[in-house]
């Protein structure tokens, strides 16, 4: 099992680890901590490198694979023969924080969203400095967007905390609105729920990376919005 330093630190860039499973066919790597974020709900994983027994290995993927997180090296090195190598993490940092500020002003207009229009979310996806939310929303029309737009970045100016907690299920799901997705995605089995609070703007179950504050963002600008299905609209958000 991977311990995920990244859920109570995001900004962790560099970390120590020890090797716990080697995958020569796919080129990859088991650590029994990390602080790369594995692709999921709609962000991207971390890219870096890691430095084993001497040798830097690439990161170009990572993914959760059960309780484990396997790390993909690049590269012709060969990689260690054996588990229990010390290893060495460190994270492409200019592009986590380009993910952590879009992952935030996503909040943003998701808690923006709910607060003034009561629409849930049906789908979203980013990328660094840039992203897209999908909404129940039955008419979306040109003023709309620029009224969301205007009152995500007076959110953002505001300078709200990010608070991140992790609570135990049964006390997390007593927390009203916690989902915000159409759909819940939380498995019944997951005991610890993730929580991330813009405080006196949003509070919502979720595993990614954050800004400890809003200030961080910058502003945001919808560059489009598109009608998906009869009550369902995307909009596109880019940071500047």
């Amino acid at each position: 099992m991977t311990d995920l330093l990244f859920q109570t630190d995001s900004y962790l860039q560099e970390f120590d680890a020890r090797v716990t499973g080697v995958q020569p066919e796919t080129r990859a790597v088991i650590l029994d901590q990390t602080a790369f974020y594995p692709a999921g709900g709609g962000q991207p994983c971390d890219f870096g490198a890691l430095t084993i027994d001497g040798v830097s290995y690439p990161v170009t993927s990572v993914k959760k694979q059960g309780a484990d997180v396997s790390h993909f090296l690049s590269g012709e090195a060969n990689l260690p023969a054996a588990t229990g190598a010390a290893a060495h993490g460190k994270i492409d940092w200019a592009r986590r924080h380009k993910l952590m500020r879009t992952h935030t002003a996503l909040h943003v207009l998701c808690g923006v969203v709910f607060r003034d229009y009561g629409a849930l979310v049906t789908g979203g996806d980013m990328e660094p400095l840039k992203g897209r939310m999908d909404f129940e929303f039955e008419r979306m029309q040109a003023e709309l967007v620029r009224e969301i737009e205007a009152a995500v970045n007076l959110e953002i100016g505001m300078g709200r905390d990010v608070r991140v907690k992790i609570l135990p299920r049964a006390e997390a799901f007593q927390i009203p609105d916690l989902i915000r997705t159409k759909i819940n995605l939380l498995p019944e089995g997951i005991q610890q729920v993730r929580t991330v609070e813009i405080v006196g703007l949003d509070l919502q179950a979720d595993g990614g990376t954050h800004v400890r504050n809003t200030s961080e963002i910058g502003r945001i600008r919808v560059t489009d919005y598109k009608s998906k299905g009869a009550i369902n609209k995307r909009i596109y958000i880019e940071i500047e």
